[in-house]
């Protein structure tokens, strides 16, 4: 069975078209017109396993929100379409990642109920031309529309730009065993209430 979902957005603020596949090789062809944003997506992906393609148009010349935003929401959608009915998989996943002074921790559970607990300072307000409060709401969409609790702590850093790198590459490798099939769980669905 493929794991794959192929999900567009257009609103009178953004129009985004993006393809997920979550048993990929760490492909990324991504553009959404705000550099920092691709850099730290082709991160994730590459570090996720996954394959990703995203195209995003937004109104940029407003600010970065709505593009961040909404990239997150349809990434998010895109992770519960790849995911069905969730037979098979880990459910849990965690990591802890270290990029140079920083280190950042992410733990998930593919639980069906949406939540983010976001515990990451920024030490400046930009990375490059991208606030850095906009890292909270890329999480915050993504985990609300993926239907996961998400659970994102900073342990150490000062460097922006490291602490949103270590940040995303957390999540992906917490994403990559969460979403990674259990062979001891075979085909059922890894929750006492049958459902996810």
């Amino acid at each position: 069975m493929t794991r794959t979902a192929t999900i567009t957005r257009t609103t009178s603020e953004t129009d985004i078209s993006l393809t997920l596949d979550l048993d990929g090789t760490g492909r990324a062809d991504i553009a959404t017109g705000i550099g920092f944003l691709d850099h730290m997506l082709t991160a994730l992906t590459r570090h996720a396993l996954f394959d990703l393609t995203v195209r995003a148009k937004g109104d940029l010349h407003i600010d970065f929100h709505h593009t961040t935003e909404d990239v997150g929401i349809v990434l998010g959608r895109a992770l519960t379409e790849a995911l069905g009915d969730k037979r098979g998989i880990a459910r849990f996943g965690h990591a802890m990642v270290p990029m140079d002074e920083a280190l950042a921790e992410a733990a998930i559970d593919i639980s069906g109920r949406p939540f983010l607990a976001w515990s990451v300072t920024f030490a400046q307000p930009k990375v490059g031309e991208m606030d850095t409060e906009l890292f909270e709401e890329f999480f915050r969409a993504f985990a609300s529309n993926a239907l996961i609790t998400l659970h994102v702590t900073q342990k150490a850093g000062t460097n922006t730009h490291h602490v949103a790198e270590a940040c995303f590459k957390a999540l992906a490798r917490a994403l990559r065993m969460a979403v990674a099939p259990d062979p001891r769980v075979g085909n059922a669905i890894p929750s006492t209430k049958g459902a996810l």
